[in-house]
């Protein structure tokens, strides 16, 4: 089959591949979509340690069953040429962590695109419990977006925001974006919205938010303005750079908290003494949970997730690494590009 691989730093190749063999308790997966996201991009860079390789990037996913066991139809109700998503974080079921519903901290995690090959491809296998069905009325396209929307809700769940509080979400990428937006769903309405890019800022504010330009703002002066001196309640970096990091603690009002969700340096040098004396919680949102999962696709067929179709680029697959060097530096108004074989 055909498949998008990764064969060192900022090198992507189109290669034929051996097919995937589903066992009895996998399915076969034709990908209709698979989106690129901002965690392979690191991975792209070789700065990613999860990643090495050759390796098939991709996790965001949509497609139809092609292949599965008389098991798997018995005991999942699925069934073949069934449109599906799937949860791509494959966890043991049996830990402390899987049976409290923690699963993303399961210590025996495989995620596709990193441990398992991924979704760049024609066809990619999983487990069937991971598999769920897309409602009749949702396109391949949204149903590809579900994994990073149960990012968001994860974010959105650990934020534990009040209607009436201040929210910033430093980084306007797809993340950012369905964090806004998972925001909106608890009621949260006051959120500030920190790029360095126009058009991304120009899609936050499409979405209801406050758009500040990094650089072109004063950031610490404008937060208090816009908080009635105080700061915000959570701050949210979907960066992961030194300086998001540190503007997120910088923005935090005492008592608030910072939610760090951004994967692109894995070592910041923060200050401390300022969480310490305003006594400011910082938290990480790795993933999601199974529940996550599902609730962002019920919020996703519910409506509750809009991405103009303007924001949304579909390309080939064949297209894929040129794809990679352009989000690592200014796409202009692309909120997620999805592959297709």
């Amino acid at each position: 089959m055909k498949a998008l691989v990764y064969e060192g730093p900022r090198d992507m190749q189109i290669r034929e591949v051996e097919l995937p063999v589903p066992n009895d308790e996998e399915v076969l997966i034709e990908v209709a979509f698979s989106g690129i996201c901002g965690s392979e991009l690191s991975g792209y860079l070789g700065h990613n340690a999860l990643r090495k390789p050759p390796q098939i990037f991709g996790h965001e996913f949509s497609g139809k069953i092609v292949q599965l066991s008389e098991r798997v139809k018995e005991r999942f109700a699925l069934q073949s040429g069934q449109r599906v998503t799937a949860n791509p974080l494959v966890t043991c079921g049996n830990c402390m962590y899987c049976l409290k519903g923690q699963q993303q901290l399961c210590a025996s995690r495989q995620l596709l695109s990193a441990a398992l090959p991924g979704s760049n491809a024609t066809y990619v296998k999983v487990p069937a419990s991971c598999v769920y069905p897309l409602q009749d009325h949702l396109t391949f396209q949204q149903g590809a977006l579900t994994e990073p929307i149960a990012c968001s809700v994860r974010v959105a769940e650990l934020a534990a925001a009040k209607p009436g509080d201040h929210v910033l979400i430093v980084g306007m990428g797809p993340i950012g974006l369905f964090v806004l937006q998972a925001l909106r769903v608890y009621g949260i309405k006051d959120i500030i919205a920190v790029d360095l890019h126009r058009e991304r800022l120009q899609m936050a504010e499409a979405l209801g938010a406050t758009a500040l330009h990094a650089t072109e703002v004063d950031i610490a002066r404008e937060i208090p303005t816009l908080t009635n001196g105080w700061g915000v309640q959570v701050a949210i970096d979907a960066v992961g750079s030194v300086q998001t990091r540190r503007q997120c603690i910088e923005s935090t009002a005492p008592g608030g908290k910072v939610i760090c969700t951004g994967l692109h340096e894995a070592e910041s040098l923060l200050q401390v003494n300022s969480l310490i004396r305003s006594e400011i919680t910082c938290v990480g949102s790795f993933a999601y949970s199974a529940i996550n999962f599902q609730t962002a696709q019920k919020w996703l067929a519910a409506g509750y997730f809009h991405l103009n179709e303007n924001w949304i680029v579909e390309a080939p697959l064949e297209e894929g690494g040129k794809w990679f060097d352009k989000l690592l530096g200014n796409p202009g108004k692309v909120a997620k590009v999805l592959l297709y074989p």
